[in-house]
């Protein structure tokens, strides 16, 4: 019996020791994990092409030639390697104080196995997007956002067709504005363009276009795209009419298209299986009423209606239900009525903002309870009483008229 036992644990201990020399050998092997010299080459003249305008903080400052510390690119900060071939498959430069034109014979352009290229928050100098971005047919991610590209987008991103993520959002023009108006966009995209993107990319998740001025209609074909979680249409000057179907893709969670003072829409009907948590469309033509199945999105964590032409003679009480809610904002439609009380279970509001109304009534006493308000603004309304003693912890931002 003990010789069994001694047996059975020795099997043990050398099963346990054989699985650690097999994890130390994978750990090492990926250490010295090398990568081609053409990609290595290709990527040191990719940083030589750039001036770096802060060096202590941008990825690229690891990267030396062979000969110096973290020689092989796959060590280098910022670069991924597939770790059996060996080669770059993904490059990750956001936010590298990188500042030049991307040129379309660029050195980056030969890293042909990308599959995720992230330049965000870089500066190119209202350079173009090359249309060598084809040379990465197997691109899933593509992030070129907060970059200063400018000049339309090459037709050749469509090409791309294993995307899954789409980002080139944000590339605007460096000018002081109001903060009730956003900065003129720099790209521009061809309404001809933005079909064919949308028919060929539909694997996409995340797709983000805002502040590229595209000025059309919003192509139907985006409600066949059934992988979509997140779209970012803010500012793009969009006019018609909103698809409406889109509120029924089944996966997605976030859709923003406000500031398109052009585009008109309505709510559907919501039903319980919708993902929704954040519902953006401040600043359209959305107009009709704030149905009560609104109630129905229990995930909504932010309901943005600033500046539309929703006309419920009284705040739906519905929107009492929806008790994830972090930021509300109403302002500027044509609600009229008292507060209803039920708002009193927006517990974990951090932003309200109810202002530009016809509200009347009382200032309700329940928001004494929102102990997470940061920002509160009722004014323009006929709102009357006195304020409860709010917030003993926050600081907040008040304004009652």
């Amino acid at each position: 019996m003990g010789i069994h036992l001694s047996i059975r644990m020795l099997s043990k201990l050398l099963a346990l020791l054989l699985f650690h020399l097999v994890v130390a050998n994978f750990v090492d092997s990926l250490q010295q994990l090398s990568c081609h010299a053409e990609e290595s080459s290709a990527l040191l003249q990719f940083k030589e092409s750039f001036i770096i305008t802060n060096k202590s903080a941008s990825k690229v400052s690891s990267w030396k030639p062979a000969g110096g510390g973290n020689s092989s690119c796959c060590a280098w900060d910022g670069v991924e390697c597939d770790e059996i071939t060996g080669h770059v498959i993904g490059l990750n430069l956001r936010s590298s104080y990188l500042y030049s034109s991307l040129e379309v014979n660029s050195s980056l352009f030969s890293l042909v196995h990308l599959q995720r290229l992230n330049l965000s928050d870089n500066n190119f100098n209202y350079s173009q997007i090359p249309s060598s971005i084809r040379n990465f047919p197997s691109l899933t991610h593509l992030d070129l956002s907060a970059s200063f590209f400018s000049g339309q987008v090459p037709s050749e991103v469509s090409h791309l067709s294993k995307l899954t993520y789409l980002s080139l959002c944000c590339n605007v023009l460096q000018i002081e504005t109001s903060p009730s108006h956003d900065p003129p966009g720099l790209l521009k995209l061809q309404p001809s363009e933005l079909r064919s993107l949308v028919q060929n990319l539909t694997s996409l998740e995340t797709l983000s276009l805002s502040y590229i001025n595209i000025s059309s209609i919003i192509p139907v074909s985006l409600t066949n795209l059934s992988f979509l979680t997140s779209l970012f249409l803010r500012n793009c000057d969009f006019f018609g009419e909103f698809p409406v179907k889109i509120f029924n893709l089944q996966n997605l969670k976030v859709l923003s298209v406000r500031y398109n003072q052009n585009l008109v829409g309505y709510f559907p009907e919501f039903n319980q299986s919708s993902p929704l948590i954040e519902l953006r469309v401040a600043s359209t033509g959305f107009f009709g009423t704030i149905p009560s199945s609104i109630e129905k999105l229990n995930s909504l964590q932010v309901l943005d209606v600033f500046q539309c032409n929703f006309s419920n003679f009284l705040v739906p009480s519905a929107l009492g239900n929806l008790r994830q809610l972090t930021y509300l904002d109403i302002s500027a439609n044509r609600f009229g009525g008292p507060i209803p009380n039920s708002l009193a279970n927006l517990t974990q509001l951090n932003k309200f903002l109810v202002f530009g109304n016809s509200l009347t009534g009382p200032i309700p006493s329940w928001l004494g309870n929102f102990s997470k308000l940061v920002v509160l603004n009722f004014a323009d309304n006929h709102l009357n009483g006195s304020v409860p003693a709010l917030f003993p912890i926050s600081p907040i931002s008040r304004s009652f008229i």
